[in-house]
């Protein structure tokens, strides 16, 4: 047991305490990714069945003064009323294969005067936002539109009222509000058909559904795992050619490297 006398200096010490908490931040972070795959997981089963169910009612998900809860998002919603075009919503800033554009955002007023906010689709623009005139026209008069409930943006996004356009970088009903003067539901909605069917063109493209992948989590985990085995590992490797050296079984690391030189002279 002399020979591994050496583990207890103050050097391999503190190099296997240096190794314990490598390996144990490695493990920490393996189970931190699979509880955030466990999670994920449970969020994509809440999203699939409210993605696939029977539509609700507005009153049965919005409501005027509190937010969206996450068990209502990308839920199924039917809602009737007629859209308030001059009041055109423009999320600016918003791509499509490289083509820069705008997300086109019209309320949508209720029998209660209570605006809902579509997000109808995504137009392509040249500049930050569209004329009003590019804008294409919703369907007029009493419309039907069935779409996915969406939260608001958690970021705070000051609405801009230049050229007579209503733009923001992201969908808040609140903030909305307060550019407006009107009241609207918090959150908004996902447009998915509308009937009567909008006739102007150009025709908007319609807003994507979520990804229900796992994502990378599990393999990033399992990567985590690795390195901290890998670290462990290497501390054995190295006390084992240590105890090597010591009894003789090896040559000294500098002979060694030496040895290796002449060899590939």
């Amino acid at each position: 047991m002399r020979s591994l006398s050496f583990l207890i200096s103050r050097r391999w010490i503190s190099f296997a305490l240096v190794v314990a908490l490598l390996a144990y931040f490695a493990w920490w972070l393996g189970e931190w990714q699979f509880h955030r795959l466990e999670d994920r997981k449970e969020r994509n089963a809440v999203t699939e069945t409210n993605l696939h169910g029977t539509p609700a009612s507005l009153r049965e998900v919005y409501s005027t003064d509190t937010d969206l809860p996450a068990s209502s998002e990308w839920k199924r919603v039917t809602a009737t009323g007629t859209y308030d075009a001059a009041h055109t919503l423009q999320i600016r800033y918003r791509t499509f294969e490289g083509n820069g554009g705008v997300e086109v955002v019209v309320p949508l007023t209720t029998s209660t005067g209570t605006v809902l906010l579509v997000d109808r689709g995504w137009l392509q623009t040249e500049k930050a936002t569209a004329p009003a005139a590019a804008v294409p026209a919703p369907p007029t008069g009493q419309v039907i539109v069935t779409g996915w409930a969406r939260a608001d943006a958690t970021e705070s996004n000051a609405v801009d009222t230049a050229d007579g356009v209503l733009s923001t970088r992201a969908i808040s009903s609140q903030t909305y509000d307060k550019a407006t003067g009107l009241t609207a539901f918090r959150g908004w909605l996902q447009l998915d058909s509308e009937s009567p069917a909008a006739t102007a063109k150009p025709t908007l493209r319609p807003g994507d559904l979520p990804d229900l992948g796992n994502g990378p989590h599990f393999f990033y985990g399992l990567q985590w795992w690795f390195f901290g085995i890998l670290a462990v590992f290497g501390f054995g490797y190295l006390a084992f050619d240590e105890w090597a050296m010591l009894t003789g079984r090896r040559l000294p690391r500098d002979q060694r490297v030496s040895k290796r030189s002449d060899r590939s002279k």
